[in-house]
């Protein structure tokens, strides 16, 4: 999904590493980096849309997998990462 379609009020995961995050992240999104990933699913609200952001689309992709394969839930990988978030102007965090 193209970064211009997250809707404002989304659930928005970023999961790459806290010194990325710090620098810089789309506002609203929450921390949960790619490393403790596996073990802090049961944070992810399930009942709402899941977006998964990094810095380019790939980690996020990877995360994307892994909820599908391992937990049968599905999320939305937001093309282009925190890169194309900030090119686009959009709110940070």
């Amino acid at each position: 999904m193209n970064v211009n379609q997250v809707p404002a009020d989304a659930q928005l995961i970023d999961v790459r590493e806290a010194d990325e995050y710090a620098e810089v992240h789309a506002a609203g999104a929450t921390l949960i980096p790619l490393s403790e990933f596996a073990g802090r699913v049961g944070e992810i609200d399930t009942d709402r849309d899941i977006y998964l952001i990094c810095r380019s689309g790939n980690r996020s992709g990877k995360a994307c997998e892994f909820l599908k394969e391992n937990h049968g839930i599905e999320a939305i990988n937001v093309e282009g990462g925190t890169m194309a978030w900030v090119e686009k102007g959009l709110p940070l965090g």
